[in-house]
């Protein structure tokens, strides 16, 4: 039978197709009732401006003053914000250098050239542990795929006789014999997460696949198909299992002090390290990690899956600071810049790059100059890398002709030319056409198909430095495409490097980019279709500002378009935002952000997980389906009732600070509508969550009845407030859904 809790939300659901969908689609007008004016201001300001209040923050920023605390956001260098920093300290990979992160957390290709002589095998014992773990997987794997062709080969031979395949047995059977049960298990729940994430962030569009090619890294990395076991490997298989839960020395991990375990585990043999990374899988073995210092358990975990851990701590790192940072401003410009210069984190290298993107390429220049933001994106190896441009090679230059870097022999004789049938172009027109087209000048912004390509040879030779080992920016004049090029009218004179810098500096002060930045911005800050007038003024600072986006963003704040009453709670939030603030709202502690960033992964917006260089989409017509808000409300259920693991919430606390909690649903129901909502509910809203409460309640009555064959309490009364349930109904109200 399901939970009282679940058949509110299923009932609840039928209330927000009725009306939510519509609701939340048109335009919002201020409701009576929702407060003073300077409330609703207050509330307002931390709805745009933030990822949502907190407890007591509508009253902060009454008492300080709405347009104090706006300019105050707009310089977080004068906020404290060393308790964040606190929080943060435990995720070690958002320090490293990407040089570091490569180093600690290798991918597969250089865990292939330690493996093939091509590198030597790190010194570090701690590194040298992770080497030996992955290689000892690839040679299995490596096994795996020459049985599986040799049983391929001996399956196909003309003139044998093909055994019965009985079928879906064997097969669906391979896996759990090959691996055994436990791991078989942890590498299905596995695939069936990263399914879900590849699902969301729409891995397979074929609209898409234009934008992003096809990645040899991510395409080598793909699982080889299980393959049929003999008899011996299958008793391997299950000794292997048995060792798992027999071995005593894994067995007795937990009881050893933290540096002693850390010790224990680097002294294994291989083939036991292998076995303990594999109980790791999956979130599994947090009892091998309990009181470890930061740098021993990105260690340990590494053994399971380098790139996973940067990652990992990447996006726990990004909901933390949405919900804890006071420089709230900054963070939503950056998360808003990182979509703006959407990098995808499953591409390859960006993986290990990406950190060092958010950290020292966006984060930095999030309300600077918007010319250094983009000089900054085009240097970045983790733009170069995603859009291809780190290969690009101009048709004409030295490289795509052969020329030798030094034409001269040892002797000083001339080397042979080469043959000039063997020229190939090389050329990579992605980030010409996404600077343009998602940068700068928009989709229409005036440029054709030759400008495109033109914009590509002038960024020949934008590549990366030994990208597998954290090199950064490099120019080699040898794949540049020589001779002048011609963009948008002009003329660019052969300069080298310089080229790309003038094209970046035409784009960055053209008014098409100052319109197309001051919408996307407005679209943010104020309605999914701002003002014309509002946009043509933000563009016209823009340009007199020479792209000071601070100076943008203060017009924006200050203009009568921002505060008008069609601009209250117009905004859908995106899954970030609702999650963000659901979080926050309620006043909750984050001990684990891991599963919150998977409740991201089922909502269809992973973090750092748009594919297309679109980047995932402001818009409320994206976001708003009943699929939608049903994850949503069984979301804020579970937030409310402490079912998210890893996040604690205090349900009497959000009913009023001071126990006891009200004494019945219908005064809880106001509490939480105040602190949740600031007041601000509609009538229909309400009226539907009462209504659900009281179904509850003689469902909940008539159960108790019929399970004991005696009359059940009733449902007001004695009966006291379901404080979590009713919270979670408001979270996942029209109201709440907006900002």
């Amino acid at each position: 039978m399901r939970s009282g809790r679940t058949k509110i939300a299923t009932s609840l659901l039928c209330f927000c197709m009725a009306c939510t969908v519509p609701q939340l689609l048109a335009d919002k007008k201020d409701q009576a009732g929702s407060g003073a004016e300077v409330q609703r201001r207050a509330l307002h300001a931390l709805n745009r401006l933030t990822f949502g209040p907190r407890p007591g923050d509508v009253q902060q920023v009454m008492a300080m003053g709405v347009d104090q605390w706006i300019v105050l956001q707009l310089h977080p260098e004068r906020i404290d914000d060393n308790a964040l920093n606190a929080r943060l300290e435990p995720l070690r990979t958002l320090r490293l250098s990407e040089r570091e992160i490569a180093e600690d957390f290798p991918d597969g290709q250089e865990i292939n050239q330690v493996r093939n002589g091509k590198k030597p095998m790190p010194s570090d014992p701690a590194r040298r542990a992770v080497f030996e773990v992955q290689m000892a997987r690839q040679e299995e794997k490596k096994g795996r795929k020459e049985e599986t062709a040799k049983n391929a080969a001996t399956d196909n031979a003309p003139d044998k006789a093909t055994p019965d395949k009985a079928d879906g047995a064997a097969t669906d059977g391979s896996m759990m014999a090959e691996n055994g049960p436990r791991e078989a298990m942890n590498d299905a729940m596995n695939s069936v997460k990263n399914s879900a994430t590849n699902s969301a962030s729409g891995t397979n569009s074929i609209a898409d696949a234009k934008r992003t090619p096809h990645d040899p890294d991510t395409m080598a990395a793909a699982p080889a198909p299980p393959t049929k076991l003999t008899p011996e490997e299958e008793e391997q298989a299950r000794q292997r299992e048995a060792r798992l839960h027999e071995d005593l020395e894994i067995q007795r991990l937990p009881l050893l002090s933290p540096d002693e375990r850390f010790r224990t585990i680097l002294a294994m043999p291989v083939e036991e390290r292998v076995l303990f990374a594999d109980s790791l899988r999956g979130g599994k073995g947090q009892e091998f990690l309990e009181g470890l210092t930061p740098k021993q358990k990105e260690t340990l975990l590494a053994m399971n899956n380098p790139a996973g851990v940067v990652t990992g701590e990447l996006a726990q790192a990004k909901l933390l600071r949405a919900v804890y940072s006071q420089r709230q401003l900054e963070e939503v410009m950056t998360d808003f810049w990182c979509n703006h210069f959407n990098v995808f984190v499953d591409k390859g290298l960006d993986r290990l790059m990406l950190t060092s993107y958010e950290r020292d390429v966006i984060r930095p220049h999030a309300l600077g100059k918007f010319e250094d933001l983009l000089v900054a994106t085009a240097k970045s190896p983790a733009m170069l890398f995603y859009l291809d441009n780190w290969l690009s090679v101009g048709p004409n230059s030295a490289q795509a002709l052969g020329l030798p870097a030094n034409p001269y022999g040892p002797h000083g004789f001339p080397r042979p030319r080469p043959n000039p049938g063997k020229r190939t172009s090389g050329l990579n027109e992605n980030y010409g056409r996404e600077l343009m087209e998602l940068h700068t000048l928009s989709v229409n912004g005036g440029y054709s198909q030759r400008d495109v390509t033109e914009v590509a040879k002038v960024f020949t030779g934008w590549t990366i430095d030994k990208p597998a080992e954290g090199g950064g920016f490099k120019f080699d004049p040898r794949m540049h495409e020589p001779g002048p090029k011609f963009v948008l009218g002009h003329r660019i004179k052969p300069k080298g490097e310089g080229e790309g810098m003038e094209v970046l500096h035409r784009l960055a002060t053209s008014p098409q980019t100052a319109h197309f930045i001051s919408l996307k911005l407005a679209e943010r800050f104020v309605s999914d279709d701002p003002p014309p007038a509002l946009v043509d003024r933000m563009a016209k600072t823009f340009l007199k500002k020479k792209g000071d986006i601070r100076e943008v963003l203060n017009s924006l704040f200050h203009s009568p378009e921002f505060w008008d009453d069609t601009t209250y709670r117009a905004k859908v939030k995106t899954p970030l935002e609702f999650v963000a603030s659901a979080v926050r709202a309620t006043g909750a502690e984050i001990d684990d952000a891991q599963p919150l960033v998977g409740q991201l992964n089922r909502m269809g917006m992973p973090l750092y997980g748009a594919q297309p260089p679109t980047g995932y989409s402001m818009k409320a017509e994206t976001w708003v389906s009943s699929s939608a808000l049903l994850n949503r409300m069984n979301f804020a259920l579970a937030l409310t009732g402490g079912k998210i693991k890893g996040v604690k919430v205090d349900a009497i606390q959000m009913a009023g600070n001071n126990p006891p909690p009200p004494p019945d649903s219908a005064a809880t129901l106001a509490a939480l509508e105040a602190s949740l909502l600031v007041g601000g509910v509609s009538q229909q809203t309400h009226d539907s969550i009462v209504a659900q409460i009281d179904a509850a309640g003689k469902n909940g009555a008539k159960a108790k009845q019929d399970s004991k064959g005696v009359p059940g309490k009733p449902a007001n009364g004695a009966r006291p407030p379901d404080v979590s349930t009713i919270a979670g109904l408001l979270l996942g109200s029209p109201e709440f859904q907006r900002r």
